[in-house]
């Protein structure tokens, strides 16, 4: 977790995944990012899981997060 200013940023390579494979959840300041990538057959052939604890100072109404063109998840929130 990275402080700039009144801004946290956690930034996740996921660019080995499509965006409908993603998904990140918030939970009493924890954020989780969790991606699968699932073969043609139906087995999972690729998986990515980074799970992090952003300081206590978060405003938990302000987490958002978007993905780059070059496959870079940015997380960002607010400080209170």
């Amino acid at each position: 977790v990275r402080a700039q200013g009144d801004i946290y940023q956690v930034v996740a390579d996921v660019s080995q995944f499509a965006p409908p494979d993603i998904v990140v959840t918030t939970s009493n300041c924890h954020v989780a990012i969790q991606a699968e990538k699932v073969a043609e057959d139906g087995t999972v052939c690729d998986t990515f899981t980074h799970k992090c604890q952003l300081p206590e100072d978060t405003d938990p109404l302000s987490v958002s997060c978007t993905l780059t063109e070059a496959g870079m998840l940015v997380i960002t929130a607010r400080r209170r």
